[in-house]
């Protein structure tokens, strides 16, 4: 019993035992996520009933089953290139965020007592924390969002052309989904 709880995830630490299936992802990032890849995932939806003429009614099942698989996969994707580039992210900026935080803990403790290096050290991984959390967060969905877009165009106009438009919407989108999250999964 001991043993199964040495060796079980905390929920509350970023990376435990190296499992984490949510990547220690805030809430708050995740409902972030999974509204970009929903928007995301429903332009196509656009492109296909304005250009090729594929009707809301008559194609609405596929359009929700292919949204929401390609929504699934992009947001997989978001959390995945976020988990690889946050620790880079926090190495890049170290230098700068350490400078920015110790003028400020100088500014602040000119008045005061010193400030221990404990607390001036604790701020500084703080604050780099949520830095690289922002900026990969950013990055993340940019990156993603791009690369889905560019490939559904890339299939939907020149690969799969000659399909119809319904085989062409099912094939460009899940496709371009599949890839993005599939190259998210690779090392950098």
């Amino acid at each position: 019993h001991r043993l199964v709880l040495y060796f079980a995830p905390s929920r509350y630490s970023s990376v435990s035992s190296g499992i984490n299936a949510e990547y220690g992802v805030p809430r708050s990032t995740s409902i972030l996520f999974h509204l970009n890849a929903l928007f995301v995932s429903a332009l196509p939806i656009w492109l296909f009933w304005r250009i090729q003429q594929l009707e809301l009614n008559t194609y609405g099942i596929m359009f929700a089953i292919v949204t929401i698989v390609s929504t699934f996969l992009m947001s997989l994707a978001y959390k995945n290139v976020k988990y690889s580039l946050k620790h880079k992210i926090a190495q890049r900026r170290h230098a700068g965020v350490t400078a920015e935080v110790l003028q400020q803990v100088a500014d602040a403790s000119s008045d005061k007592k010193k400030t221990v290096k404990k607390e001036k050290d604790d701020r500084v991984l703080f604050k780099k924390t949520e830095v690289a959390d922002l900026e990969a967060t950013h990055f993340s969905i940019f990156y993603n969002n791009a690369l889905f877009l560019f490939l559904t165009i890339i299939l939907s106009f020149y690969v799969l052309k000659n399909f119809s438009p319904g085989a062409n919407y099912l094939g460009s989108s899940v496709t371009s989904a599949c890839v993005v999250a599939f190259l998210s999964t690779g090392s950098n």
